[in-house]
């Protein structure tokens, strides 16, 4: 299992947006669609990931919550300051704008996520 570099809430909740990590919420032994579920509970509406098959393993559940948005950060593998960096350079330059039921990825899906509603600013 990838996990995101823990300073990347902290890079977040610098531009405003409410997020949390999975292992913070006593989430990190949930598959993937359980995980989905549980966020989606927990009134998040956007997950950042590293796991390209996110999409594929929790379908079933994402089906279920069309108002959820999975993205899936394909910022090359480095150690975590290199990977932040990378985020924080990608984020000038491209906005993550996720919708829901839609699996956004790509080489430049990093950057700012565009929220109309507070909930849609909550992101784990």
């Amino acid at each position: 299992m990838t996990y995101l570099p823990t300073a990347l809430p902290g890079v977040l909740r610098s531009r405003g947006i409410d997020c949390d990590t999975a292992a913070s919420r006593g989430w990190r032994d949930l598959t993937n669609g359980p995980l989905a579920e549980a966020a989606f509970r927990a009134g998040f509406r956007v997950i950042l990931t590293r796991d390209r098959g996110f999409g594929e393993s929790a379908a079933r559940a994402l089906r279920l919550l069309p108002e959820l948005a999975v993205v899936v950060l394909t910022v090359p593998q480095a150690r975590a300051a290199a990977f932040v960096a990378e985020v924080e350079a990608r984020w000038q330059t491209r906005a993550i704008e996720p919708v829901g039921a839609v699996l956004s990825s790509g080489p430049s899906s990093c950057g700012r996520i565009r929220a109309t509603s507070q909930l849609e600013r909550r992101v784990i």
